[in-house]
């Protein structure tokens, strides 16, 4: 059985670094991603960042997955194949990138808009958003997973989406996928007990509709069942007493798009 593998506050820092890279590399994306531009060019850009700043795409080969970026348009939840499709004004697209330096793994993940989107759309996003925060504001050491884990489901259900239970987030740093598993569902007071040195990969995956999803045959793309939207914000998150350490980040992402307001 494996177990959860606690890092030092070395091992953290060279984490850090890796989401850090990350984070610049979503921050290159966003300064592109418009209408008109292909999602296999979003895959591209990123290699070719992640590289020349000393990364490896950590999703590359992954399994047999054969891209840089897992890219979901709308109704697709996550693990979407970048192609030629050519975005247009109102779609939403999560792009959700690893990068492995130093022998660690950072991972993160952000819902774009792309123009104009509804109302409901931007709901789903900001909701989704929110639930990422408040699941991080539970990453601290002496809770349990589930507390984590219901403070995303509360929330999200309680704003009217569907919480994905077939895909979770996941233990992060000398692999791309360690223990423990962190659902974004579930009862507080249960699961194991978070301990300084957990390092987590925190993502949730919110539907605008029904929470059921079906895979597709290409063995990756997961969607919802109703077709209608989904929504992933992940960060990689170092549990820590009191206050949790946010060790990706969204500021690169968010100075491009305010610049493009």
């Amino acid at each position: 059985m494996p177990r959860v593998i606690l890092k030092t506050a070395e091992e953290i820092e060279l984490i850090r670094e890796s989401s850090l890279l990350v984070a610049k590399t979503h921050g290159e994306i966003a300064k592109v991603i418009a209408p008109g531009v292909t999602t296999q060019k979003l895959n591209d850009l990123a290699e070719e960042f992640i590289r020349d700043h000393g990364g490896i795409p950590a999703f590359l080969n992954y399994n047999g997955f054969p891209y840089s970026l897992c890219i979901s348009l709308n109704d697709q939840v996550v693990h979407g194949f970048p192609s030629k499709y050519t975005l247009k004004e109102g779609d939403i697209v999560s792009v959700d990138c690893g990068v492995v330096k130093n022998s660690f793994y950072g991972d993160s993940a952000y819902t774009f808009a792309i123009g104009e989107i509804d109302e409901e759309t931007k709901k789903l996003l900001k909701v989704t958003k929110e639930c990422l925060l408040k699941g991080i504001e539970k990453a601290v050491a002496g809770n349990r997973i589930g507390d984590l884990a219901y403070a995303i489901q509360e929330h999200a259900e309680s704003n009217g989406f569907g919480v994905v239970r077939e895909l979770v987030g996941h233990g992060v740093g000398h692999k791309l996928h360690e223990k423990p598993e962190v659902p974004n569902y579930g009862k507080r007071g249960v699961g194991i007990k978070l301990e300084e040195g957990m390092v987590l990969a925190i993502e949730p995956m919110i539907n605008a509709g029904r929470a059921g999803v079906k895979f597709w045959d290409d063995g990756w793309t997961v969607s919802t069942i109703d077709k209608k939207p989904s929504a992933h914000f992940e960060h990689t998150v170092a549990v820590k007493k009191g206050k949790a350490d946010v060790l990706s980040s969204f500021t690169y992402i968010e100075e491009v798009l305010n610049n493009k307001i």
